[in-house]
């Protein structure tokens, strides 16, 4: 499968941003995943295993890497939206860029124990 990427962008010349700043923005921009759901599955994205890494480069720029629990989910074209919109609120972020991978493929062993035991997986 191809990749795929959304993206969000507001500013032209960007101010660098220290260490501490990105490590601020990657922590606020994962809190802001955790408020995204599949709307099939009452567990957050997260919690799911559907991210895969949160990055913050010099001068505010988010990616978030992410799949989703399959090629054919009906939330493909409006999950990657949410996310970045909602990453983009976060103080600090100049730009979004979600891209969507299908290495490694998404399986339920992805999950966090609390996701697995919302869903009833034990």
């Amino acid at each position: 499968m191809q990749e795929e990427n959304v993206q969000i962008t507001t500013a032209t010349a960007l101010p660098m941003i220290s260490t501490i700043e990105k490590t601020i923005i990657e922590a606020q921009a994962n809190e802001m995943i955790r408020t995204c759901y599949d709307p099939e599955i009452p567990v957050n994205i997260q919690e799911l295993g559907l991210i895969y890494g949160v990055t913050v480069d010099d001068v505010g720029v988010v990616t978030v890497r992410m799949t989703l629990t399959s090629p054919h989910c009906p939330a493909a074209q409006s999950l990657p939206i949410d996310v970045a919109k909602k990453v983009k609120t976060v103080k600090g972020v100049h730009e979004v860029n979600v891209d969507i991978v299908w290495e490694p493929p998404w399986n339920p062993s992805m999950m966090s124990e609390a996701a697995k035991l919302e869903l009833g997986f034990f």
